[in-house]
């Protein structure tokens, strides 16, 4: 985990970000928090979420592969210019869990699903993938 220092205002703030990806490579997630915006989770799925959700009317980047939710919010679509899948990341073994901050993740030879502290919660494989 890199872990930094911001200062905002006077105070200092400690800044996280994490990486992991599914032994296929297949889906790659980040986690950040105190660079400004709440902390959240986002996962990209190289093969695409299927079915495909609907292009966001509002987004003129890459869209369909990803989705993101903080620790309290519903699951949304991402829209980036970026991914999430970094090839150095540590590698979650199917059967693992990877959890912080009221957010949870558990890898499986069929997906991974996450969940969030309120519930909502993402499933991603190369044959579904859904959000609730």
């Amino acid at each position: 985990m890199l872990v930094a220092s911001a200062s905002f205002g006077g105070t200092a703030r400690a800044a996280a970000l994490t990486s992991f990806r599914t032994p296929s490579g297949n889906i790659g997630c980040v986690y950040s928090s105190g660079y400004g915006s709440p902390a959240s989770l986002r996962c990209d799925i190289r093969s695409g979420l299927r079915p495909r959700p609907h292009k966001p009317h509002d987004c003129h980047l890459a869209w369909g592969d990803s989705y993101e939710m903080t620790v309290s919010g519903r699951v949304g679509l991402t829209c980036h210019g970026d991914t999430a899948i970094l090839p150095n990341s540590r590698v979650l073994r199917y059967g693992s869990r990877w959890a912080h901050a009221g957010l949870a993740c558990w890898s499986r030879a069929k997906g991974l699903r996450c969940r969030n502290r309120a519930g909502h919660a993402f499933f991603l494989s190369r044959q579904h993938s859904y959000r609730y």
